[in-house]
């Protein structure tokens, strides 16, 4: 079994590493071939790792939220423009799609009547934001049940090619 580093405040590439019982040569054999020098600064935050390895992480290490992980706390862009998804449970999930798919429906009119005109008014700015936060909410929620399902792909849970055919079948009829 790989050394457990006794360091604080640890990565997160380097607490899945240590989950996973590997060591950096280990982990660069599994990451097809990413020194293992270039791992331990990663994981150091000396270096910040490119998507490419990330991905590779993601895959190898079985935890697709390494991807959204990186996107939203290490690239410039994503930074800006993609949120944290947290993992939660499916009952959850489902659980604040229902809240916010309701608060939006109750709000349903007064965002017709804000956007009717194409125009957003002063006095309909606050009402309008506050509808966009709930949009985003569902935005989250919803890609917070994709990164389940990943997640659930990545552990044999769901069968891959079945999920895959179902979604090629979904999308051939619109």
């Amino acid at each position: 079994m790989a050394r457990t580093s006794t360091k604080k405040n640890k990565t997160i590439y380097q607490q899945k590493r240590e989950e996973l019982g590997l060591t950096r040569e280990k982990a660069s054999e599994l990451l097809d071939g990413i020194p293992p020098e270039r791992i331990e600064r990663i994981e150091s935050g000396k270096f910040t790792a490119h998507p490419d390895e990330i991905m590779v992480m993601a895959e190898k290490y079985q935890t697709p939220y390494l991807c959204n992980y990186y996107c939203a706390h290490e690239c410039a862009i994503g930074k800006q423009y993609v949120p944290e998804i947290k993992v939660k449970d499916l009952s959850q999930i489902v659980l604040e799609m229902l809240a916010s798919l309701n608060s939006v429906q109750k709000k349903q009119e007064r965002l017709i009547e804000i956007t009717a005109d194409g125009v957003i008014e002063n006095n309909e700015v606050a009402d309008f934001i506050e509808i966009q936060d709930e949009l985003e909410k569902i935005s989250i929620t919803v890609e917070t049940l994709q990164l389940w399902i990943e997640q659930k792909i990545a552990a044999g849970s769901i069968d891959k090619k079945a999920y895959a055919a179902a979604r090629k079948k979904k999308i051939s009829k619109t």
